[in-house]
């Protein structure tokens, strides 16, 4: 991104920020979608048929190349009869009251009843699927 004429260095930084935290999302999310497929052994194809669109869609969808609807995230995850959950975290460091921008990282949590639930459901998952007992 480069400079923009009447825009402050300010409002590029933030854009940049978004920008920034919208290819994570993406990211995370097609991730997930990916490690579903995996973990049912389920096709492409499959869950275009199960979301009623082409495959050529679904791999627009997880090529994260675009900024996905709430409606496509729901669509998907229907399709994988799963559920999506966010968690908001605070950033270490991000901006203060006045609008001041500061570098940081997200909080992780460190304990597994602070990690959000898709996390410890995806660990319980996997696990389950390996034949072990899972409890909780």
């Amino acid at each position: 991104m480069g400079l923009r004429p009447g825009v402050s260095s300010s409002r590029q930084a933030l854009e940049a920020r978004i920008d920034e935290e919208l290819s994570r999302l993406v990211t995370e999310f097609t991730n997930e979608i990916n490690w579903h497929m995996r973990e049912q052994d389920v096709t492409r194809a499959e869950v275009a048929n199960r979301m009623g669109v082409s495959p050529g869609r679904v791999s627009q969808i997880l090529s994260g190349g675009e900024n996905l609807t709430l409606r496509t995230l729901a669509s998907v995850t229907t399709a994988l009869d799963t559920r999506c959950e966010m968690t908001l975290h605070p950033v270490e460091g991000a901006a203060d009251g006045d609008g001041n921008q500061h570098a940081g990282q997200v909080d992780q949590p460190a304990e597994e009843e602070d990690r959000p639930l898709w996390r410890v459901g995806r660990l319980r998952q996997s696990i389950a699927s390996r034949g072990s007992k899972v409890t909780g």
